[in-house]
């Protein structure tokens, strides 16, 4: 009985859409300010380091740089603070926790990106370099024969006047 309170209690205060976003993702988190009287939104960007929880206590590490030092945030994602979370990028990682991040520095942070163009799956993003590529050669072909048509033409000469 109370295990089935406890679900109900958690589904009213559950999000009802969050975007899909994994480890390894670059986000923008708009998080609610309240100043005063007055809430702003403060957007919060950076690569997601891990996830955490189910159900009404998950939670998300975002890690990003400033100023040289590293700063991590720790949201609720199912929290009436935040506003919206915006995936910027997908990163392709092999890790469920970044915490490795934390040692390095520079270029060293980089992550490759999951799928080139911003394509939802390996299929599209494959069938997007092979078109890519088909326009590549067509171009080249195109190319090539405007070349041999110039090169057939006879060279045009001024064109002599008859003689009187």
């Amino acid at each position: 009985m109370q295990n089935q309170l406890m679900e109900t209690v958690e589904q009213s205060s559950m999000k009802a859409t969050i975007p899909k976003f994994e480890i390894g993702d670059t986000v923008d988190v708009h998080v609610r300010i309240l100043e005063g009287e007055k809430e702003r939104i403060q957007i919060f960007n950076g690569v997601v380091i891990a996830r955490s929880g189910t159900k009404t206590r998950e939670m998300f590490v975002v890690r990003r740089i400033v100023q040289g030092e590293g700063v991590e945030r720790k949201f609720p994602v199912h929290s009436p603070r935040i506003a919206d979370i915006v995936v910027k990028r997908s990163g392709k990682v092999r890790r469920a926790k970044l915490y490795y991040l934390r040692d390095r520095s520079g270029k060293a942070v980089r992550l490759k990106e999951r799928f080139p163009g911003g394509k939802s799956t390996p299929a599209e993003a494959k069938a997007a370099k092979a078109e890519r590529r088909a326009t590549k050669v067509a171009a080249k072909r195109a190319k090539a024969e405007a070349a041999a048509a110039a090169a057939a033409k006879p060279a045009s000469t001024p064109e002599t006047a008859p003689e009187a």
